[in-house]
């Protein structure tokens, strides 16, 4: 008499945690080899930077911020309420945490939609008047806060999946890996905007 043998599906969690910290790392070198470049163009251009950069509202760089960090927290504690098997309340910080990538995101539409009406987008032919260090700071403002911008969305389209797989009981207590990845994606993504801010910011 032949048994039946049950297959459970095969989990490799810490391949899982490995890939994303390797991901991580190349997303860090392709940020830190454009700031870089913004490094050497400021020393050779400093009172240009200096210049271009009092035209950016440090009141919405300073609120963006505290809106990331927050989220960062709200996503850990979303984290914690799966560990501890609460999947409703971890599913209900992980909204909050969207909605703060959102406002973000308004913020930062808000900010642009004001440079733009004022001609100060790459291409521009106010831009091509500007001094050529003036141009270069907002060419790196747009391709460095663009490339973040494109981060944050990338994470909130992480997140819808994580809360269909929570739906679909996919992720739940004894099987977080996926959401524990996305808190690690979601943290570079804000600790990216905290070096982001005094560089273009506060450099005025």
């Amino acid at each position: 008499m032949s048994e039946t043998v049950k297959h459970t599906p095969h989990r490799d969690d810490i391949g899982a945690k490995t890939g994303m910290w390797l991901f991580l790392f190349t997303e860090l070198l392709l940020f830190g080899g454009l700031i870089l470049i913004y490094a050497v163009f400021r020393i050779n251009y400093n009172h240009e930077f200096h210049e271009a950069a009092s035209h950016l509202s440090v009141k919405i760089g300073v609120v963006n911020t505290i809106v990331l960090i927050t989220s960062s927290l709200t996503i850990v504690i979303s984290l914690a309420k799966m560990q501890r098997g609460n999947v409703s309340g971890s599913s209900d910080y992980l909204w909050i945490t969207m909605g703060l990538g959102f406002l973000f995101l308004m913020n930062k539409l808000v900010e642009w939609t004001a440079k733009f009406q004022h001609g100060l987008y790459p291409g521009s032919e106010h831009m091509h008047e500007l001094p050529k260090g003036e141009s270069l700071f907002y060419s790196l403002y747009y391709s460095l806060t663009g490339l973040h911008a494109l981060h944050i969305i990338i994470g909130l389209g992480i997140m819808i999946y994580i809360l269909k797989q929570m739906s679909a009981e996919k992720i739940v207590p004894n099987n977080y890996v996926k959401l524990e990845n996305a808190a690690l994606y979601w943290h570079l993504v804000d600790i990216i905007w905290i070096i982001l801010l005094p560089l273009f910011y506060l450099t005025n």
